[in-house]
């Protein structure tokens, strides 16, 4: 009888144990989902916080037209690029930065990296950068002149 209440015993003494295992894996396990939902969260957040505000940026109600030489195309993400030697206002001949859509988004429309060329002649027409000594535009559309192919913004 006596081994039978040890037997009993130790057979309750070991499924405590075990249970306390279980509740503990399954409390990390709980704490390191709980870390990494907010590990991720904050990752989105720091995303959509560094994701500029393109009227912020950008005068939507001002048009520019510049026409000159390409000088420079990336092709990438978040966004492309083009710049520009075109002449100001006064005259005075300036490097105009032109922000883009994105290499994916450009891709729909059938724009490649090989789309422009430096040194291409090119009209483009954009929305205005706040300061206007940045020399900054928001594409709305490029034409270049030699074949008269005329590419969209597409920031949608």
């Amino acid at each position: 009888m006596r081994s039978q209440r040890r037997a009993t015993r130790s057979i309750a003494g070991a499924r405590s144990r075990f249970d306390a295992q279980r509740e503990e894996k399954t409390g990390m396990k709980n704490r390191l989902f709980t870390l990494m939902i907010a590990g991720g969260s904050c990752l989105v957040g720091v995303r959509a916080y560094a994701h500029h505000s393109f009227s912020a940026t950008y005068m939507d109600d001002k048009k520019v037209t510049v026409h000159g030489k390409l000088v420079q195309f990336l092709y990438r993400n978040p966004h492309s690029f083009v710049q520009v030697q075109a002449p100001d206002d006064k005259g005075q001949m300036q490097i105009w930065a032109v922000e883009w859509a994105a290499a994916g988004q450009l891709g729909k429309q059938g724009v490649t990296k090989d789309s422009l060329k430096v040194g291409d002649d090119v009209i483009v027409v954009g929305t205005a950068g706040r300061d206007p000594a940045d020399h900054r535009l928001r594409m709305i559309n490029v034409t270049r002149t030699s074949d008269g192919s005329k590419f969209g913004g597409a920031f949608d």
